[in-house]
């Protein structure tokens, strides 16, 4: 219980600046004491509103037993209900500005009503009991341009399920739950972090939440606020970080939610030409609106400092960034110098990216940018947007195209996979294999692999190893470490009775070979936004489709030598130029870590270069040499 609150004179001061960091402990629903008598404290901003009540299992859902009075200017509504307690279900009851009668959930509840029932929770989030310490101690520390960071992207709905049931036709797993299994899991894998889809309350499942109406709220579909942070935690004392989708871009129509909130635009803007996505479906946020920012941004902040998450990864960044995205002639209104800048959404991410990263650092903003918007990594004082992290869609796209050739055109193709490194260095990046690509027929990364059933798995595990040793931090999506044959669906676990195969299981433990090498050898990521990190040995052998490179270590010990072959043509004698007379110790090849093979290098002239050695490469063949 907290004690008596209100929406005071600096509340509103600080809220129409859109700079009230911590305006979600003023709105929504909060368990008070005043004077003695205890209760809940509720507060909402409607703006246009002519009157609003609290209606909920407190007062039999009675549109007039709970007025509240506006607090000041700025269109916040206020009341204390005595006798009001946690767990108990409720709405605003909101009479719009022409007279009509509207219901919505709390836009700050930190709890919704599990679906298809759109009311909100009354709870309490603060009696959370965190052990974290260390974790949240040492995050302080972590810089992204020099740390490991591998990523699991996981749907938590479909990641595991129980097996239905009448009461549960889902089978999902509690957060508690979760937190256990996928601990172990990522542990034994080796991935330094989890970015989880579709944690924020969103009705439908099938958005696989990127649709959301309780932005505050962890999605009743798994649990309480309490076993969400539990999971945080848990995960946080077995040394992973956590990562949320985060999706300030656009929000559904639902008759519950945002859209209308008050029977007039009051988060999105009022012409459908700059506040709806004809895509989607969805309404865009007014981002010059100092009100919406501040729920936006304090939103950020409530999901990293309220729950200990480490960073959010931005989805749907372009959209936000163009104003004519997805929009024909006439669907869209230029910006005050004709142009398609969104410039308030500009603004709108420097704010956030500094106030999220200033206030905690060692934490992550990612920016999904599909386009070549400049310096979305760059610091917001020179221009830049100040994401820490871009991910790289360029990259996928080439990678993929590549990939899925008959190898034969593989030499046709060969600058796919070597154009990534003319940009490298343009911003920070992550290399993604996400959700997005194994879904709507564009089949799994195994079933996109050419080839028999046996080729596949001989082009994926190559494929895993180019991406591990190019620059940049790597993201994985789920079952595609074991090569997952179907594509995913958030309605059923993913097909984890292929480990039973041991062909599956042999590509699990290829890959978590390789994030075990990545997070041992400074090399794969201690220069990743560093030119003398990398450096081609061969980029032009497209006749034979081998890649050859270096990774520089920043301590220049332990650097390593890549090649990767692209093709099913064994080559017994492979030789390979080096860059100085040193001795190659083999720590990987395709069966994964090896038995750390010596080979000397040579003076004899390969691939421009005085030195090399020559050694045994077979079919779609990689080796990862250590000097």
């Amino acid at each position: 219980m907290g004690e008596k609150l209100q929406f005071t004179e600096l509340d509103q001061y600080l809220f129409g600046q859109g700079t009230h960091y911590d305006i979600y402990r003023k709105l929504g629903a909060h368990p008070v004491k005043e004077g003695n008598q205890e209760g809940v404290y509720f507060a909402v901003w409607a703006p246009n509103a002519q009157g609003i009540s609290v209606i909920g299992e407190f007062n039999e859902w009675d549109e007039q037993a709970n007025p509240m009075t506006k607090a000041g200017p700025i269109g916040v509504f206020e009341t204390f209900v005595p006798g009001a307690k946690i767990g108990q279900l409720y709405k605003f009851f909101i009479i719009g500005m022409n007279g009509e009668h509207i219901y919505k959930a709390d836009p700050y509840a930190n709890e919704s009503e599990l679906r298809p029932g759109t009311a909100s929770r009354i709870t309490d989030i603060r009696d959370f009991k965190w052990k974290d310490g260390t974790w949240m101690k040492n995050r302080q520390k972590f810089d992204e341009t020099k740390d490991a960071m591998s990523i699991y992207e996981v749907h938590p709905g479909s990641w595991r399920k129980h097996p239905a049931t009448e009461e549960d036709e889902k089978g999902f797993y509690n957060y508690r739950e979760l937190a256990v299994k996928l601990a172990e899991y990522v542990k034994d894998m080796g991935y330094t972090h989890v970015e989880l889809m579709g944690i924020a309350e969103h009705p439908f499942d099938g958005s696989w939440g990127y649709q959301v109406t309780g932005y505050y709220a962890p999605t009743s579909r798994y649990g309480t606020p309490q076993d969400f942070k539990y999971l945080v935690d848990y995960l946080h004392r077995q040394k992973i970080g956590v990562i949320l989708d985060w999706v300030p871009a656009h929000f559904p129509k639902d008759a519950h939610g945002l859209a209308n909130f008050d029977g007039t635009a009051v988060y999105e803007h009022a012409d459908p030409r700059q506040g709806e996505h004809p895509d989607w479906g969805t309404k865009i946020y007014n981002y010059g609106r100092p009100e919406v920012k501040n729920f936006l941004i304090a939103n950020a902040l409530f999901w990293i400092e309220e729950c200990h998450v480490d960073g959010l990864r931005v989805d749907a960044v372009a959209s936000m960034l163009y104003l004519d995205y997805g929009k024909n002639d006439g669907q869209w209104v230029a910006n005050k110098y004709g142009g398609n800048q969104n410039l308030e959404a500009i603004e709108f991410f420097k704010h956030l990216n500094t106030v999220v990263l200033g206030r905690n650092h060692g934490t992550v903003m990612i920016a999904e940018e599909s386009t070549a918007w400049p310096k979305v990594t760059g610091k917001a004082e020179d221009d830049g947007l100040g994401f820490s992290l871009k991910w790289n869609m360029g990259w996928m796209n080439d990678f993929l195209e590549y990939m899925k050739l008959d190898p034969y055109f593989r030499k046709f193709n060969h600058n796919k996979m070597t154009f990534s490194m003319t940009y490298a260095y343009s911003e920070k990046y992550v290399l993604v294999i996400s959700h997005d690509e194994v879904v709507h027929l564009k089949k799994s990364m195994l079933e996109k692999m050419p080839g028999e059933l046996d080729d596949k798995f001989k082009n994926l595990k190559a494929a895993y190893t180019f991406m591990f040793c190019h620059p940049g931090k790597k993201l994985l999506f789920m079952g595609q470490e074991f090569g997952q044959l179907r594509e995913w669906s958030e309605e059923r676990e993913l097909d984890w009775f292929l480990l039973g195969e041991e062909k599956h299981r042999d590509l699990k433990d290829f890959v978590r070979d390789l994030l075990k090498m990545y997070r041992k050898y400074p090399a794969l990521y201690g220069m990743d936004g560093d030119p003398f990190g990398f450096e081609w040995i061969n980029a032009d052998d497209g006749d034979r489709s081998i890649y050859s490179f270096v990774r520089k270590s920043p301590t220049k010990r332990n650097n390593l030598l890549v090649v990767c072959n692209f093709t099913p043509v064994d080559r017994p004698d492979y030789r390979v130029g080096v860059p100085k007379k040193k001795q190659y110790t083999q720590l990987l090849d395709e069966n994964g870590m090896t038995s750390k093979k010596v080979f000397k290098a040579e003076k004899q002239e390969c691939d421009n270069r005085p030195f090399s050695f020559a050694y045994p490469l077979p079919a779609y063949g990689v080796a990862i040499f250590q000097y």
